[in-house]
């Protein structure tokens, strides 16, 4: 065993040596406190004082002729402790009384004076009665002392063979208790032990990534779900992040085929029109068509790359004015089929309010939208058209913009915000950078909005885009 393991079944016994020290000690408060008693005088003492007194007062008492006399000391000792005496004759008749309670009798047949010497109880009275006996030419007189004080006798009968010593017992007691914790204590040391050995196994297991859940019951189950529920976090976490590292190094393939792309041609048309030789006006205008067409896609690509690291280090300040939405984005629906690719699409608009003035970014908010739109126009065929629709509630501005293009399988719905993500699978090279909808993304989070995607294969895909306002 390990030194740690030694330490630890060290750490269980102390503590059960300390409870168990704890509750002798406990256990021996309590127990002083049944069996001692404060007399009148002050005097903290046994329980068992009265009955000493009792048994030690004949010695005052003095009996003349059958009348009895009480010697000077045993008077001081009734007076200092402020019990009260009465002397009862053969006859149950009272002979003699000094202080006694008023609840007393003038004379006690057998049977009470036997109650009273068993109880030491008198109706009414808060004092304990202790009753003795003296004799005198052959006849017994009894005497019972009123103590002011509650005590309650007890008779007990033991194995006389057995039980000699009331020490002996308590000993022996106590070695036994103290034996059987040391036991229990040493044998739970070694059961936490393992289970503590376990569940370090468990964890270097978890870090080393081969740890096999375990379903167990008992004192540590929950340490063994947390454990169970810290390992699938973790893989799911490794998966992810290799999920990731494959999408970012396809991304950084993409982007470095996309920037070469687009030289091949500028820098051929360039060579052409460096070439001696007579060109046509035409042709001129044909080789800087094509140099500038490759050469704004690569600006475009460098845009998106730096908006996307500025909006990861929050670089972009926003810049807030009050307009109206609906007209935005009217107007920005009128820009896009202005334009000569896209005059042909049809673009639905539908708004539950005429104006709305709502405090927004134009410029971020139109990338937002025309990467939404055109990355409908984009992944779909000349017939897929795009609507929006606008609701404005108490407390949230919704936007849906909604397409009946080919859909996506909901794979692609998980990913489809991701910075990486291009969907290149199953359709032709669309020509973008994987950027678009990632920033759109973050441009709407920057707004405090919110959006999500629902799409059905065959049948379309929703944007829903939400901002609090109010």
């Amino acid at each position: 065993m390990k030194k740690s393991g030694y330490c630890t079944i060290f750490h269980i016994y102390l503590i059960f040596f300390l409870s168990l020290l704890g509750t002798v000690i406990t256990a021996a408060f309590l127990f002083y406190l049944l069996i001692a008693v404060k007399t009148p005088a002050g005097i903290n003492t046994r329980s068992d004082w009265p009955k000493t007194i009792t048994e030690n007062f004949k010695e005052y008492i003095v009996l003349t002729d059958g009348n009895p006399q009480i010697l000077p000391e045993g008077l001081e000792l009734l007076q200092e402790n402020k019990i009260g005496l009465q002397i009862i004759d053969h006859s149950g008749n009272e002979r003699f009384s000094f202080q006694k309670p008023d609840q007393t009798d003038p004379s006690y047949s057998a049977p009470e004076l036997f109650k009273l010497y068993q109880t030491g109880r008198l109706d009414g009275s808060k004092t304990t009665a202790f009753v003795g006996t003296v004799t005198d030419n052959g006849e017994d007189y009894a005497y019972i002392l009123y103590f002011p004080m509650k005590i309650s006798k007890i008779t007990m009968y033991l194995n006389g063979d057995r039980f000699s010593d009331g020490k002996t017992i308590i000993l022996l007691i106590l070695g036994i208790l103290f034996s059987v914790v040391l036991i229990l204590g040493i044998l739970y040391g070694f059961w936490t032990t393992h289970i503590m050995n376990r569940l370090t196994t468990s964890i270097r297991e978890i870090s080393y990534r081969n740890y096999l859940p375990v379903n167990i019951n008992g004192a540590y189950k929950d340490l063994y779900l947390s454990l169970n529920t810290l390992d699938s976090e973790i893989k799911e976490s490794d998966r992810l992040r290799e999920q990731t590292d494959t999408m970012r190094k396809e991304w950084i393939a993409n982007i470095t085929h996309d920037l070469k792309t687009p030289l091949s041609p500028i820098k051929g048309y360039a060579e052409l029109l460096q070439e001696d030789g007579i060109k046509t006006e035409e042709q001129r205008k044909q080789y800087s068509k094509v140099i500038l067409k490759n050469v704004s896609f690569m600006e475009s690509l460098i845009h998106d790359l730096k908006l996307t690291y500025q909006l990861d280090n929050g670089m972009i300040p926003l810049n807030l004015q009050e307009q109206n939405f609906i007209r935005f984005l009217k107007e920005l629906v009128i820009d896009i089929l202005n334009n000569p690719e896209y005059e042909q699409r049809t673009i639905g608009f539908e708004s539950s309010v005429e104006t709305f003035l709502f405090s927004f970014d134009p410029v971020l908010l139109t990338r937002v939208f025309q990467n939404i739109i055109l990355n409908s126009f984009v992944h779909g065929d000349e017939n897929t058209a795009v609507s929006l629709q606008i609701s404005v509630s108490d407390t949230m501005l919704l936007i849906n913009v909604s397409d009946n293009g080919m859909g996506m399988s909901k794979e692609e719905t998980h990913s489809i915000f991701q910075r990486y993500y291009r969907r290149t699978s199953t359709e032709p090279r669309s020509g973008g950078t994987g950027l678009g909808l990632a920033i759109a993304k973050s441009i709407t989070e920057l707004h405090g909005g919110i959006i999500t995607v629902s799409s059905t294969p065959l049948i379309g895909t929703s944007f829903h885009i939400q901002f609090p306002i109010g």
